[in-house]
């Protein structure tokens, strides 16, 4: 009976997600989004990489949207559309199960259709191979201006996941073709720094930005889908490169740090997650299974860390505020792809559970982030409600598909 209830109070939850999304066709404003001002693009500070920072800064701590009055628009975010297609998708196989709850085969079939013709089209020009970045200029730390649609190995990799995805659905050979190209993005225009007996791709284009653990493991996650499909054992040999680095990398306690600066030393939730996604996907893809130890010590951090028995999520090892909307959808995505959902589904049930009762607003969407005095409850297309979008739309899957025959 509380299964039951549960179940329905996460499809109800979706239902209302789904609409709001839907109803704003995906665009929205995102937490670093602060230099599309109209009113800021006017102003002689814009050429001073202090201003951009604070600009950008304080749009995101920010817990008053500014952005309409400031004359920030609504925009595609190509990571956004990426999560909302493979959203889809696991909505897809949902109704190939017999449930159409949120829809039938062909009308998911005609969005997924949609979406890809979208995220193929946000593609940034001039590149070795596809490659996505964000539609907003980005000023990280002081060191790095990235002009908007600079592709990075992170709005790339989300993108390469989801057109395969749409791909082994709609089996056009075009969208393949296209996608996999981001295998030669990786290769010619990231830079490799090694690291023991490894590497680390940079986060994008510039050199100097090397130092990301989560970003790196990204582009090996590209490359072992191309070798998943093209059978290029150059790209699973780098790949694999990138994953031994990354695993020396972990600390004994299955812990890993985001990067390698000083002032990138904090442990987090959402990241720790995307390491270990992007490892057992490798491993799946290439059928190297040499980094299971790994695997299984961060799980057991991951899981003993950074959630609390009521299903409250946690952001740092250390501490919890913020409570940021990415750590719980990105443990519900994560377990999914490492085949631990069912063993985990209490704990999933609860983070759920909490999540829709304390951050999601009666119109759908959901918070950027909970803090001790005043929260940041706007609404992020990308950040927050695409996130929760793919993460429930990977619960509904979990859940419900098990009631219906194929």
């Amino acid at each position: 009976m509380e299964e039951n209830r549960l179940l329905y109070k996460v499809s109800s939850s979706f239902l209302k997600l789904k609409a709001y999304c839907e109803a704003e066709n995906f665009k929205g404003w995102d937490p670093y989004d602060g230099l599309n001002s109209k009113v800021f693009q006017a102003l002689p500070f814009k050429h001073w990489d202090l201003a951009r920072l604070a600009w950008i800064q304080g749009f995101k701590r920010s817990p008053i949207n500014f952005r309409t009055l400031l004359l920030v628009p609504k925009e595609h975010n190509a990571k956004g559309v990426a999560l909302f297609l493979l959203g889809y998708c696991r909505l897809y196989k949902l109704a190939e199960s017999g449930c159409h709850d949120f829809g039938t085969k062909e009308e998911l079939l005609n969005r997924i259709k949609e979406i890809t013709d979208l995220l193929l089209n946000l593609r940034s020009k001039g590149y070795s191979g596809s490659a996505w970045g964000y539609n907003f200029d980005w000023q990280a730390r002081r060191l790095f201006l990235f002009p908007k649609h600079t592709p990075t190995v992170v709005a790339t990799c989300f993108c390469v996941e989801a057109l395969l995805e749409s791909f082994e659905i709609t089996k056009d050979d075009v969208v393949l073709k296209a996608t996999l190209s981001a295998a030669d993005f990786v290769l010619n225009d990231l830079s490799r720094t090694p690291h023991g007996n490894g590497i680390i791709f940079s986060y994008s284009i510039k050199d100097g930005n090397n130092t990301v653990i989560n970003a790196s493991l990204l582009g090996a996650k590209i490359l072992s889908y191309s070798y998943k499909y093209t059978k290029n054992k150059l790209h699973a040999e780098i790949a694999k490169q990138a994953v031994t680095a990354a695993c020396d990398l972990q600390e004994e306690d299955g812990s890993w740090i985001y990067g390698l600066l000083p002032i990138q030393s904090w442990k987090d939730s959402f990241h720790t997650g995307f390491n270990l996604d992007a490892i057992e996907t490798y491993q799946q893809n290439t059928e190297d299974l040499s980094f299971q130890k790994y695997i299984d010590k961060g799980v057991r951090y991951y899981l003993d860390h950074f959630f609390e028995a009521n299903g409250m999520p946690k952001y740092y090892h250390n501490k919890t505020y913020p409570i940021d909307i990415h750590c719980p959808a990105q443990v519900i995505v994560t377990l999914s792809k490492l085949n631990r959902f069912k063993n985990n589904e209490e704990l999933l049930t609860k983070v759920l559970d909490w999540t829709i009762a304390n951050m999601q607003h009666k119109k759908g969407y959901f918070y950027y982030q909970l803090k001790p005095g005043m929260s940041s409850k706007i609404s992020y297309m990308r950040w927050s409600n695409a996130f929760m979008f793919n993460a429930m739309s990977h619960f509904l899957l979990e859940t419900k598909a098990t009631g219906y025959g194929s």
